[in-house]
């Protein structure tokens, strides 16, 4: 059995930079990973969403260009094209990534899947079959989450999609139904739209983005449906079933009435679940929640002491970016010797539709449940400059501010860049900026950001 200082399970976006940077602190370190260097955000998430999402976004300008005085007399959507530019993408990042990791003095690479045989050691089904078995003082697991397939009568006797399997189908779907309303759905579903499928989205809860204030939610609601997609909320569905050839008969009850949607295609995005199951967590002692995700405390050290957790495995924000910093608290606490948290840090994302959601903070409803005295900014995008100047007038700003205090408590920004906008509020946020600052502060003009001062200007005392 090979010994190591540290074995690093899965090579997404926080095992990779740690498993680098414990070899170069000298700790000869392993790395586990079952499929491609780069985990989910490379390979089915991040980086190829967002490379088709791009060229959703050329179909749409190009298709309504007239709106900037220009006309074009075709535009055709090759699925295959894209799909073959979104792969080399792909493969740049996963190339680098892997390149990087093969250079690191110190480091192991080794390709397989990992199962726990005891305390401190593992087994790594090896891809020619054999078995390796490998301990190390310190374990640390990043082997991410996967599409969370639900209990649905007849799903499993069609052929759906999953947003991993939906980036490699290169027929586009003359109907897509998609089940669930949440940033993965609605960034499919606009992608798909954009490319000329019909476009039906069922969710179950009463809103669409169930963790956003309603407002928002209403407003991206608004958005999706102006572009023709048909949404339904309150909705349960019954059963699937295959209708013929290339036909899918979805049965749901909506607000109470039963009726039926038949598509081409069914893309299932309903959630992620914790990828646990092969690890064999109980025999290393390793204790899961009631959804399978490693229970760990703030600094990401599980029930089992050298044993730790981050990423998308352990719960909580499932982010690329989450990921990245959990890699930086353990890399701090392990090698640094400093004593680093994950407890109340800033939580930023962004959905990638067109416009953006970008979100930092507290909702509105989130701060009134913790019992501050808030006063509201709001901004639609038809008042914002920048946006009116390039076509972009969809959507709101809207910022959250502590009564009390004139300290901001978070923001939703939903309209063009909204994540950048979103990202200097985070800044003020954390440079502890009142709303009246940024109410008075220089910003170069014509920018989006210098809406801000007009943001803050609606609070009234």
């Amino acid at each position: 059995m090979k010994k190591f200082d540290a074995i690093v399970i899965g090579s997404g976006q926080g095992g990779t930079p740690l498993a680098k940077k414990l070899a170069n602190a000298g700790w000869e370190t392993a790395l586990v990973e079952k499929r491609w260097i780069g985990g989910t955000c490379i390979n089915d998430g991040c980086t190829p969403t967002k490379s088709m999402v791009a060229c959703a976004k050329a179909a749409y300008t190009i298709s309504h260009s007239q709106e900037w005085g220009i006309t074009v007399s075709d535009c055709k959507v090759n699925l295959e094209k894209i799909i073959d530019r979104k792969n080399e993408v792909v493969l740049r990042f996963r190339s680098g990534s892997e390149k990087g990791l093969e250079k690191t003095e110190g480091l192991t690479l080794i390709y397989g899947e990992a199962a726990f045989t005891g305390n401190k050691t593992l087994s790594v089904q090896l891809k020619d079959g054999s078995l390796e078995e490998i301990t190390a003082d310190y374990i640390l697991i990043n082997t991410g989450a996967l599409p969370k397939i639900p209990a649905i009568p007849g799903l499993d006797t069609i052929p759906y999609l999953t947003s991993t399997t939906l980036l490699d189908n290169k027929t586009l779907p003359s109907h897509l139904v998609i089940l669930g309303g949440s940033y993965v759905a609605l960034e499919f579903g606009q992608m798909f739209r954009r490319f000329g499928s019909q476009v039906t989205i069922i969710e179950t809860a009463s809103q669409l983005l169930s963790r956003e204030d309603e407002d928002v939610s209403a407003e991206v609601k608004k958005i999706i449906e102006a572009s023709g997609i048909t949404v339904h909320t309150n909705a349960q569905v019954k059963k699937v079933e295959l209708a013929g050839n290339d036909v899918i008969r979805i049965e749901l009850n909506a607000n109470g009435q039963s009726h039926a949607i038949t598509g081409s295609h069914l893309l299932i995005a309903t959630g992620r679940e914790p990828q646990t199951k092969a690890l064999q967590l109980d025999k290393a002692g390793i204790l899961k929640d009631e959804k399978g995700y490693i229970t760990v405390n703030d600094k990401l050290e599980t029930g089992v002491p050298g044993i730790f957790a981050f990423g998308d495995v352990k719960g909580g924000p499932a982010f690329t970016h989450i990921a990245y910093n959990d890699h930086l608290v353990l890399f701090k606490n392990l090698v640094d010797k400093k004593v680093t948290s994950i407890k109340d840090r800033p939580i930023p994302y962004c959905m990638f539709t067109d416009p953006q959601l970008g979100r930092i903070g507290l909702t509105e409803k989130e701060a009134l449940e913790k019992g501050y005295h808030v006063k509201v900014a709001c901004l639609p995008m038809t008042r914002v400059a920048r946006a009116i100047e390039t076509g972009h007038t969809q959507g709101f700003m809207k910022a959250i501010v502590d009564a009390a205090t004139d300290k901001i408590l978070g923001a939703a920004i939903l309209g063009e860049e909204g994540g950048e906008v979103m990202s200097v509020i985070q800044m003020a946020m954390l440079g502890g900026f009142t709303a009246a600052q940024l109410r008075d502060m220089i910003f170069a003009h014509p920018l989006y950001t210098e809406s801000l001062n007009n943001l803050f200007a609606t609070i009234t005392d």
